[in-house]
């Protein structure tokens, strides 16, 4: 297995956070995530973050804020993965965005629903939010 570089953006809005929904089907597990993906060779990750939203929303953003880098060595689907995660804060161009309870995005030919989560109910409840040394940087 290799460390894989991914960059995730936070969008946040009224006490809430954007996030996409995964299901770990060997730990019968939910969880959240925040939007973003893998940072392709000679590309920086701040142009990742930029370039996945864009990929996956069809959005733009702007006032794009670098907040760190986490470690995340985590199981999923039973396998166990390695990632350098770059954390970024950023707005969208569109304010309609914030307006919509969710979000339809594309990853490759499928589809998911991006969802507004209130930041205190993550804390509490499922799905959990991952990485989840991500709260270090909220």
């Amino acid at each position: 297995m290799k460390i894989r570089a991914i960059s995730l953006c936070l969008f946040r809005h009224d006490g809430k956070v954007l996030v996409s929904d995964g299901f770990d089907s060997v730990k019968q597990e939910p969880f959240c995530r925040a939007l973003g993906g893998g940072v392709d060779f000679g590309e920086t990750s701040q142009d990742a973050a930029i370039r996945e939203i864009k990929e996956e929303l069809g959005a733009d953003v702007t006032d794009v804020e670098f907040l760190g880098v986490l470690e995340s060595i985590f199981d999923y689907e039973g396998k166990l993965h390695h990632e350098i995660v770059f954390v970024y804060d950023a707005s969208f161009v569109d304010k309609t965005l914030y307006q919509k309870p969710e979000l339809e995005g594309r990853e490759g030919n499928q589809t998911f629903i991006a969802r507004w989560r209130s930041l205190n109910n993550l804390r509490i409840e499922n799905p959990r939010l991952v990485p989840e040394n991500v709260w270090t940087l909220l």
